[in-house]
């Protein structure tokens, strides 16, 4: 009679491929799924009848800022635990905790994680031992950030083009990053320390990555009215790089700029005739990033998410506050600096054309720093399964886990994760598809999903709904299949 850790029985299984489910069994022994199917003659150590319930793939949340959460001694990262992530992409939007190391507070948006305390992996190898030396909650996935690459490279002086000696520096950088574990190249051109940065440089430096096989991901230039042209930066980036592109957070931001996403989707479409390009997008019609004045309009309203100067205005309106103060919004935001706001800039429309493209993966962007975040930080992935799949049918449920599971983990190249099948990492989530649903709203955005009843991390219970964390530092920095493409070759 075989034995084994774990059985979950009588289970409605969506394997994470897109396939329709099915109700059957699993077992999991050690870190591994050791089978599934009917299993009735099978003995588990703990049991878990599961009828009426769910079973998927841990979700991968392809773009997060968790970087310093990883590293923290005082995370347990509930708020992703309690959506069913299992994995995390970090070192998106050009930001990432390594390799650099900072003196003092590093300038926006590079200080959305954290001042220059956090700042203390001058080479990825030394922030892959930490997580090694001290496993986190969940396994991640890391980029190197462009940005983190050009400060660095540069001395801080980023308003200009970089020089060719700079340029080799960031190169070599970023090629030591990728011989130890990275995966790609991030960058973020909208924001003030990269926006000097021509076309020209940004390919110079992903042509690192693209020897490897490795990814190009991008916060684009512009996510508004030239978000056309943005596109196309991207798509020649990555064809002269030979990396594969994956444009982040993917938006139409701006009254000026709703309804562009059948534009951009049907750009994105003809480029993958001859190019691989994908795009990951969040499930509100509102972004999150650094308060920064020269992203105020009067036609965009703004809430402050937190403030060093003026931690006390957290959640209140910019246009509250500059009232209050006799002073423009612009004027109020560089008072109010450093801080973070989100930004009700895009229209439901869009959100939804895009969630339901075929190539769009799930990522929260969700900030982990300040009193006020995004309430996607908390709950995006239930938000998909329950608001847009199951309330507004915009996809199925398999097609939705799709997109948060096998579909991110190739695209990612993470091997045997996102998928129900024997010899597949035990990564998983049990949850109740009736039930399952966003609790995190803007005025009260720290609240955990409703439906998550348990989670693994490579085997071990990670996350229990009735109790929460269990504590379980089971996860791994993970090594991207696609960064080995040099070495096969």
């Amino acid at each position: 009679m075989p034995r084994c850790d774990l059985i979950i029985r009588d289970v409605t299984l969506y394997d994470g491929t897109g396939a329709p489910a099915h109700v059957g069994d699993l077992a999991v022994e050690g870190d591994k799924i050791a089978a599934c199917g009917d299993l009735g003659g099978w003995v588990g150590a703990r049991e878990i009848v599961a009828s009426g319930l769910a079973l998927a793939p841990g979700f991968i949340d392809t773009h997060t800022h968790d970087d310093g959460m990883l590293v923290s001694s005082t995370s347990d990262m509930t708020y992703k635990l309690s959506q069913g992530v299992t994995t995390v992409v970090v070192g998106n939007c050009g930001v990432s905790l390594s390799p650099a190391t900072f003196a003092r507070r590093p300038p926006a948006p590079l200080d959305l994680l954290g001042d220059e305390r956090s700042w203390i992996f001058d080479s990825f190898a030394e922030y892959s031992e930490q997580l090694r030396v001290s496993p986190p909650p969940l396994n991640a996935l890391a980029l190197v950030g462009h940005m983190t690459l050009r400060v660095a490279a540069m001395n801080g002086d980023t308003q200009r083009a970089a020089t060719d000696r700079e340029i080799a520096r960031m190169r070599e950088r970023l090629d030591e990053a990728m011989q130890e574990g990275a995966c790609g190249l991030s960058s973020g051109l909208a924001y003030p320390p990269s926006l000097h940065a021509p076309t020209e440089e940004v390919i110079a430096v992903a042509e690192v990555v693209g020897a490897y096989g490795g990814l190009y991901t991008t916060h684009l230039r512009d996510e508004g009215v030239h978000v056309m042209e943005s596109i196309e930066e991207a798509l020649q980036i990555g064809k002269c790089a030979g990396a594969r592109v994956i444009i982040s957070h993917h938006k139409c931001a701006g009254p000026d700029s709703f309804g562009k996403s059948k534009q951009t989707l049907a750009l994105i479409d003809r480029a993958n005739l001859d190019q691989e390009v994908d795009l990951d997008a969040y499930p509100y019609a509102a972004s999150s990033t650094s308060l920064l004045a020269e992203l105020v309009r009067e036609d965009v309203p703004i809430r402050v998410s937190w403030s060093v100067p003026h931690p006390e205005v957290a959640g209140r309106t910019l246009a509250e506050i500059a009232t209050e103060w006799g002073i423009d919004q612009r004027a109020a935001a560089r008072r109010l600096s450093p801080a973070g706001a989100i930004y009700f800039s895009m229209d439901e429309a869009d959100v939804r054309r895009i969630l339901a493209h075929p190539r769009t993966m799930i990522g929260s962007d969700g900030l982990p720093h300040g009193e006020g975040p995004h309430p996607r930080l908390w709950g995006t992935f239930p938000r998909v399964l329950g608001h847009y799949a199951r309330d507004l049918g915009l996809f199925d449920m398999a097609t939705a886990i799709y997109k948060m599971t096998s579909r991110p983990a190739k695209v990612f190249g993470i091997e045997n994760r996102g998928v129900l099948e024997q010899g597949a990492y035990a990564d998983l989530v049990l949850f109740d598809p009736l039930h399952i649903a966003d609790r995190a709203t803007f005025e009260n955005p720290t609240q955990a999903a409703a439906g998550i009843r348990e989670c693994w991390i490579n085997g071990q219970s990670a996350y229990r709904g009735e109790t929460g964390v269990t504590g379980a530092k089971s996860g791994r920095l993970l090594r991207s299949t696609i960064r080995r493409r040099e070495a096969i070759q």
